[in-house]
């Protein structure tokens, strides 16, 4: 499957779509720009997509995961503990459907500022 880019303007981030709806369906609204919040150790961003819950859609996630929220809409990133964690899991708001898998570490989002600007491409 293709790759895309999150730019954070300080640092990038690379991750591969998974063979899934929601990868096609964020793959066709690429590049897109938003404005990133913050919750705990997770980024977050509106997104320009209408896509629904799939079934296999769950709330914690494994730090790389990169989830498309559908109540945002919105892309979230968790890389450790929110709010609403228990114990050291990372668990999203709600479930999310799994879209793509980061190619590097996403701790380095922790430096990542609520306000920052994100854009996000394909690669190649």
């Amino acid at each position: 499957m293709a790759r895309i880019r999150f730019d954070f303007g300080s640092l990038t981030l690379e991750a591969e779509l998974l063979d899934t709806a929601t990868a096609k369906a964020i793959a066709t609204k690429l590049p897109m720009t938003s404005s990133v919040l913050t919750w705990g150790e997770e980024v977050y961003f509106d997104v320009p997509v209408d896509v629904p819950r799939e079934k296999d859609a769950r709330d914690v996630v494994t730090p790389g995961e990169i989830a498309y929220w559908p109540q945002g809409p919105a892309i979230a990133i968790g890389f450790g503990r929110t709010p609403i964690s228990k114990g050291s899991e990372c668990r999203l708001a709600s479930p999310c459907n799994i879209f793509a898998k980061a190619l590097s570490d996403v701790k380095v989002l922790g430096k990542v500022k609520s306000g920052s600007k994100v854009s996000v491409s394909k690669i190649g």
